[in-house]
């Protein structure tokens, strides 16, 4: 994958009943295929589809069930759009599927510690992957938020490089609003920085999530605003990739701090 140019947006494709912001919006073939080209025209670098929700206190549902979701979109969407498509799954026959389906990255909110044959697709595939950052015991795990971070990442690459993943096709994601306190995703928001240190492109998602609602008591639904300066502090920062579900809002945002911090680079 080509990283470089600034920082690029990865559009957020639920095609899930249930996520927490759009769940069934855009559940319909029909709806989700919209959604993905309509993304792509406003400036999304990357569509991240996933059939799976994550939120707090979500239902498993089957591979099975999560390959039906997901293929006949990607199957649909990867031939009318020019940009690359991500698989967001911890799950690797839903990940195998979706590569074989148009997918070209695959989005992993496990970090490749969850199941082991999640590492041995991708080196399998070749294709890019992004790693979150993903501790249930976190919160009271001892240490700096930012030192515990780093040891996660430390795991997944090695896991990665066994497997046979080239270290240049890795993304990382410190993973915003799993299972961390307000206080340390606020300190992780102030501090993406920090994870520079690997080398690695960095992608930071945290559209419209709780971290935002509890900061500014707002719904989902009125997190626009809180999402925009997330959005700012990773460009500031120079994180490579956000993941946002408003695509033409934040593509404003992005070029609009690019925009200053290049004319003041040149002061």
């Amino acid at each position: 994958m080509n990283v470089g140019g600034g920082t690029r947006l990865v559009g957020i494709l639920n095609v899930t009943p249930d996520s927490f912001f759009d769940g069934g919006r855009f559940a319909g073939l029909e709806a989700a295929v919209r959604q993905g080209r309509r993304m792509a025209e406003e400036g999304a670098a990357m569509i991240d589809i996933g059939g799976q929700s994550t939120r707090p206190g979500h239902e498993e549902i089957s591979a099975g069930e999560e390959i039906a979701r997901v293929g006949p979109v990607l199957e649909s969407l990867a031939p009318t759009v020019s940009v690359p498509l991500s698989i967001d799954t911890y799950k690797p026959a839903v990940a195998r599927a979706a590569l074989a389906a148009g997918a070209q990255v695959l989005n992993d909110v496990r970090g490749f510690q969850g199941d082991p044959g999640m590492a041995a697709v991708a080196a399998e595939h070749g294709c890019a992957v992004i790693l979150m950052h993903h501790d249930r015991g976190f919160p009271k795990a001892p240490g700096n938020t930012m030192e515990k971070i780093k040891r996660f990442f430390e795991r997944s690459l090695t896991i990665a490089g066994e497997a046979g993943v080239a270290e240049e096709r890795i993304i990382l994601d410190p993973g915003i609003g799993f299972f961390k306190t307000q206080a340390q995703n606020l300190e992780i928001l102030g501090q993406l920085g920090v994870l520079k240190s690997f080398g690695r492109p960095l992608l930071l998602g945290a559209s419209r999530k709780s971290v935002i609602g509890k900061a500014l008591g707002v719904t989902p639904e009125e997190s626009l605003e809180g999402t925009l300066a997330t959005t700012v502090l990773a460009v500031v920062q120079g994180v490579e990739f956000v993941r946002v579900h408003d695509v033409m809002a934040n593509f404003r945002a992005v070029r609009m701090t690019e925009a200053i911090l290049g004319a003041v680079g040149r002061a």
